[in-house]
C-alpha cells in the first residue's frame, strides 16, 4: 500500500508518501519512501517520484484515497516570467554622415 506517513512537530505536520505493507502501524518500517508532501506552506508542496509510484502500482500496490489525489492532481508549473524585450545597442556617434568632411590630414 502506499500512503503517508506523518513527520514533523506537533501541530507542524509534514508528510512522507512511502510503501508500506497494509498490516503495519501508520509510522511503522516502509519499504520505500516515495515522496513528501507539506500541507503548510502556500500552496502546499508536494514532491513525488512518479516513476517509482508507478512501478509499484504496477507489482500490486494500492493508492490510498488521501495519495491518489495528491498524485491525480496536475503538477504546478512555475511562471515563466515575459521575455525582455532585445537590447538596442545605440547609434554610435563616429558614424560618419553623407555630408561630414573628413579629418584633414596632418
Amino acid at each position: 500500500m502506499i500512503r503517508l506517513a506523518r513527520v514533523g512537530a506537533r501541530k507542524q505536520p509534514h508528510y512522507r508518501v512511502v510503501v508500506i505493507e497494509k498490516e503495519r502501524a501508520r509510522n511503522g518500517r516502509s519499504v520505500e519512501v516515495v515522496g513528501t508532501y507539506n500541507p503548510r506552506t502556500t500552496p502546499a508542496s508536494l514532491d513525488l517520484k512518479r516513476e517509482r509510484i508507478d512501478y509499484w502500482v504496477a507489482n500490486g500496490a494500492i493508492l490510498s484515497d488521501r495519495v491518489s489525489k495528491l498524485y491525480a492532481a496536475p503538477v504546478p508549473v512555475p511562471a515563466a516570467e515575459p521575455a525582455a524585450p532585445p537590447a538596442v545597442e545605440p547609434v554610435a556617434a563616429s558614424i560618419a554622415t553623407p555630408d561630414a568632411q573628413p579629418a584633414p590630414a596632418a
